[in-house]
């Protein structure tokens, strides 16, 4: 069909004329009436994955063990760009983080590479000097230097103080994460670890700062070589905020490191926890980092003997320092589940709990590289980069027993529900607890809590919308419930895009009962593949499609998404209680098999060769006293 000129500037100036028409339409004809409901929208309707906790050559201990890359490199990396590991593997990530904290030691903070470096402000002081020259007194004399620095940060002993350098070294790390902080794309926060022990028992927490170089490089922080105690801490993060108007916050990990200390039901100094002291606790420490490199701490079976998923990845052997071999008794001090149990019981009398936290898992890499993919690990330290023997190879000398490489977890992950991907956005949620950990995988978990669910909710397009309206999200509280009325879950998990499909969504719930003592039960909420719970309260395995000669697997079990109505069958409206979600993959090659493929290797007798990858949502608490 020919077309004429004629006719094709006829219909120029009809399209004119309805544009006239569309643009003098007048203000507010039709959008007065919500034409973009979403145009006012405030709810944290996005999930944004990041690493709270990594280390680069500033921490003291990762410089000694090698490694080179820098804090910026950490940045760049985590921003989906390709580096160059210690030892020269190339290396990226699947998908860029969306944040990061780079959390070196604050302890010497920066100063080894000056100190070895031979710079003359470190070696003008007494002990600075010493390890200079023990390491450059022959061979062998680098490790003699490395070991007694490390034995006396063990000790929480200063020895070294060059405060001019400190400054300027902390001023340098609040600068470089304000020049790769990129709001809306990526979030680099200013953080630092704190890293205390006492006669070896672990109490690390990482501090995590909300504010930008203007305000967070205007006081250089304290270290454990100041105090051991984490009311110190606590009190530096007071001052802090009072003087600078900015916010801050501490998420203890490795409580399976600790003998017992980190979730104690007495203070550092033997005396009991009374309400202040739980005050402040819950005030600081609003996350716990609950899986990573040194083993995963949601619960262990001693503790959880009827959780048949109870026994992952576990250290139990003794303290961090190896001082102390590990008893059943310290156990409920260390892990996250019976943590939570202990706080019911501790705000039945104190009117506090000091345990009311949420979750998230990071790495603790001390590579300067965020790898907590099975199949992109990377290892604790330099000396631990893929390789033929990093199985066999000792990861660290602990007491008078090495921990061999092969014990090393590759998790975990922070999932953050945020509005939008911002330094405030993101601190925000952190301290309300709308947070969940994975142990490495980018799963996608929502949880609401409310008695006014029913399960069509879950069909609604806006259901998330509605769950806010009408419930609280995981991290949120529940008031006393009313005549009949019980808590209903409304939970939707989605797989990995890049990775394995889903077996089960489960409810854990605690309680205090009627005599004071805490409870927990386990709840399979949805179960992927038509399986359903037997009579013994038992769900059937999912099954495992895992090829361990070629190191795969198969999506032809599992589910892509789970979703599950869940209400408390046994629902009493008088005790105190919490409720959080864990979901796991279907069986997929850990990355020791993955090693033993890629370097043509056995894997040692006894170690793992498949893993069930899962997420830890934030719990829900239930408390009877509130209106």
């Amino acid at each position: 069909m020919q077309v004429s000129r004629h006719r094709i500037r006829a219909w120029a100036q009809v399209a004119c004329v309805v544009a006239t028409l569309a643009f003098a339409a007048p203000a507010g004809a039709q959008a007065d009436a919500g034409y973009s409901p979403h145009a006012d929208r405030s709810i944290p309707d996005r999930v944004f994955f990041g690493d709270t906790h990594l280390h680069t050559t500033n921490s003291p201990d990762a410089y000694l063990f090698g490694v080179q890359l820098s804090p910026d490199e950490a940045y760049r990396f985590a921003k989906g760009e390709r580096v160059t590991s210690t030892h020269g593997l190339p290396v990226r990530l699947i998908e860029p983080l969306d944040f990061l904290v780079v959390s070196d030691h604050m302890e010497y903070l920066g100063l080894m590479p000056r100190l070895f470096g031979g710079d003359e402000r470190v070696l003008a002081t007494e002990y600075g000097r010493m390890l200079y020259d023990k390491a450059n007194a022959g061979e062998g004399g680098f490790y003699e230097a490395a070991m007694i620095l490390i034995a006396d940060l063990a000790s929480n002993e200063r020895k070294m103080r060059v405060p001019e350098l400190e400054n300027a070294i902390w001023r340098a790390v609040a600068e470089t994460a304000d020049r790769h902080d990129q709001p809306g794309r990526f979030t680099a926060f200013t953080g630092f670890e704190w890293t205390s022990m006492i006669e070896g028992d672990n109490l690390h927490r990482i501090v995590i700062y909300r504010g930008g170089a203007e305000t967070t490089a205007s006081r250089t922080p304290v270290s454990s070589l100041d105090s051991p105690d984490p009311e110190d801490l606590w009190k530096f993060m007071a001052e802090y905020e009072a003087e600078t108007g900015d916010a801050i916050l501490a998420i203890p990990h490795n409580g399976n490191l600790s003998n017992g200390q980190m979730f104690d039901t007495k203070r550092l100094d033997g005396s009991a926890f009374d309400t202040a002291y739980a005050r402040e606790r819950l005030r600081w420490e609003p996350l716990m980092e609950v899986t990573q490199i040194k083993g995963d701490g949601e619960t262990h079976p001693f503790l959880s003997p009827n959780d048949e998923f109870a026994d992952y990845e576990t250290w139990d052997d003794s303290n961090l320092g190896g001082t102390a071999p590990k008893q059943d008794s310290m156990l409920a001090g260390e892990y996250a589940r019976s943590a939570l149990r202990r706080g019911l019981e501790i705000e039945a009398e104190a009117g506090v709990n000091p345990y009311r936290f949420g979750m998230i898992g990071s790495t603790d890499s001390h590579t300067a590289l965020a790898t907590s993919r099975e199949e992109n690990f990377f290892g604790k330290h330099s000396g631990m980069e893929p390789s033929a023997t990093r199985m066999t190879d000792a990861l660290a000398k602990v007491g008078d027993n090495a921990v061999f490489g092969w014990q090393q977890v590759a998790s975990g992950l922070a999932a953050v529900w945020a509005e939008e991907n911002t330094r405030d956005a993101l601190f925000d949620a952190m301290r309300r607890k709308e947070t969940y950990a994975t142990t490495g995988t980018r799963m996608r978990v929502r949880l609401f809590a409310g008695y006014d669910f029913e399960e069509a909710d879950l069909d609604r397009p806006d259901w998330a919308t509605h769950g806010y309206a009408r419930g609280v999200p995981m991290g949120g509280g529940l008031e006393r419930a009313s005549g009949f009325a019980k808590p209903a879950f409304l939970v939707r998990a989605w797989r990995d895009p890049n990775g394995a499909n889903l077996d089960r969504v489960q409810i854990v719930k605690g309680w205090l009962d009627d005599d004071g003592e805490s409870r927990e039960r386990v709840y399979d909420a949805a179960l992927s593949d038509g399986r359903v719970v037997g009579d013994d309260g038992k769900a059937p395995p999912i099954g495992n499609t895992v090829d361990l000669a070629s190191a795969s697997f198969e999506n032809s079990i599992g589910a892509t998404m789970l979703e599950a109505f869940w209400a408390d069958p046994d629902f009493d409206r008088d005790q105190r209680a919490f409720y959080y979600v864990r979901v796991l993959e279907i069986p997929t090659p850990r990355w020791s098999t993955l090693d033993a493929r890629a370097f043509g290797v056995d894997v040692p007798d006894g170690v793992e060769r498949t893993t069930q990858e899962r997420a830890y949502t934030s719990p829900v608490w239930y408390d009877p006293e509130s209106r």
